[in-house]
């Protein structure tokens, strides 16, 4: 007897996993489109507040924070403007400042 095998069809999504991550992060609660500001003290100020209140992070607010900067920067490559990336770069050394690590 012959057995049928359906075979499994790849679900095509227009949306990246990386853009599921950052709105939908399991450790912080982002402000939308945060990472879309001109102010590099906004982006920090509001990725503190975002680590500070979260409690599902599972290291420092601090540490949380700036990973979620750097894997936003890593992730967007080279689609990122490079204006955009230099705001976010600077928005890192704001995040030192703001935490006390400059």
């Amino acid at each position: 007897m012959p057995t049928t095998h359906k075979k499994a069809t790849a679900h095509k999504t227009t949306r990246k996993w990386s853009a599921e991550v950052t709105e939908n992060s399991d450790a912080l609660d982002l402000k939308k489109n945060i990472f879309e500001s001109h102010d590099p003290k906004e982006i920090a100020q509001s990725l503190k507040s975002s680590a500070n209140k979260s409690h599902r992070r599972k290291s420092s607010p601090y540490r949380s924070a700036m990973s979620m900067l750097t894997f936003y920067i890593n992730r967007a490559g080279k689609n990122l403007p490079k204006r955009q990336k230099n705001v976010l770069e600077k928005a890192k050394d704001e995040l030192r400042v703001a935490f006390g690590r400059e």
